[in-house]
């Protein structure tokens, strides 16, 4: 819904654009799916959740930037577009370690980012935690397989291998709740002034407070800085879990998440999981730049 008493949109009517109760911040995450430096920004994020995440809670908007990712229909500008952005993954994947396979924009011609996006609200509507890990199957499908996720199967698939309902979701998918959740996120992007994905802007409970706006990727520090602004002290670190209590949350997870998380190397990471793959609790799977962890037992 939209409120046009506070300005933000999609949120329930009777939601404000301050934290919940138990949670002092909110963090709105402007992302745009088939971005790879949205997809980048995983491992971080992941750090923030598992150090500090009782401090906040975070709400993930589609940005209004889908029109970009539309293919020029003129043949030469199309096949130019595809390949920039064929090469903008593979250097972003080789900077950052989290691996995204630009050969996708190369295999797929017919290309339709709303209908992914929409499928994304559609998926929020069973909750934010489904809505969450529904993000995430999509984005491995899209950056790790190279598969077409406005395609009806493959967003059927994600929704079953995560334990929605998907009747429900294939009516939601089709339904005016999607389509508004959708338009009310870019309406938010808009009036946020986002211009760059992706973004966060922070709320804290301070309802005289203004949030803070951060625009592209920074160091951890950065963030844990704005948290520390935001409370008006310095949070205390949740105690650190073990990576194999790390794997068992998330299921399916980078070599370079896990390095990120526990301030490891690669190197330690693969050492630190030998002993998981011996007692046959994690499967190891190549991916184009680097290595993804699956969790079995």
């Amino acid at each position: 819904m939209c409120n046009n008493i506070t300005g933000v949109c999609g949120l329930d009517p009777k939601e404000s654009n301050q934290p919940k109760a138990g949670k002092p911040i909110e963090i709105y995450a402007f992302i745009d799916p088939f971005s790879a430096e949205c997809w980048s920004f995983e491992p971080l994020m992941k750090k923030l959740l598992i150090e500090y995440g009782d401090y906040f809670r975070i709400r993930v908007l589609l940005a209004g930037r889908l029109k970009a990712w539309n293919i020029c229909p003129d043949k030469r500008n199309s096949n130019e577009k595809k390949l920039d952005l064929a090469n903008t993954w593979d250097r972003i994947a080789t900077q950052t370690g989290m691996s995204c396979d630009g050969d996708y924009w190369l295999e797929n011609n017919r290309i339709s980012p709303y209908v992914a996006a929409l499928a994304i609200k559609a998926a929020e509507l069973q909750g934010p935690q489904l809505g969450a890990r529904f993000l995430r199957k999509l984005r491995e499908k899209l950056f790790l397989e190279k598969q077409d996720i406005s395609d009806l199967n493959i967003l059927k698939a994600c929704s079953d291998e995560i334990g929605m309902d998907v009747d429900e979701f294939l009516q939601d998918l089709h339904s005016p709740a999607a389509k508004q959740a959708l338009d009310c996120d870019i309406k938010t992007t808009s009036e946020m002034e986002v211009e760059c994905v992706p973004s966060f802007v922070f709320f804290n409970d301070d309802i005289e407070q203004d949030g803070i706006k951060v625009q592209g990727v920074y160091k951890y520090e950065v963030y844990l800085q704005l948290i520390s602004e935001m409370l008006g002290y310095v949070p205390k670190k949740r105690e650190k879990i073990s990576i194999e209590q790390f794997l068992k949350k998330f299921q399916f997870v980078a070599s370079i998440e896990i390095a990120v998380v526990f301030d490891l190397t690669i190197e330690e990471v693969e050492k630190e999981l030998k002993p998981l793959i011996l007692q046959q609790k994690i499967e190891q799977v190549p991916v184009k730049y680097g290595t993804f962890w699956k969790y079995l037992a």
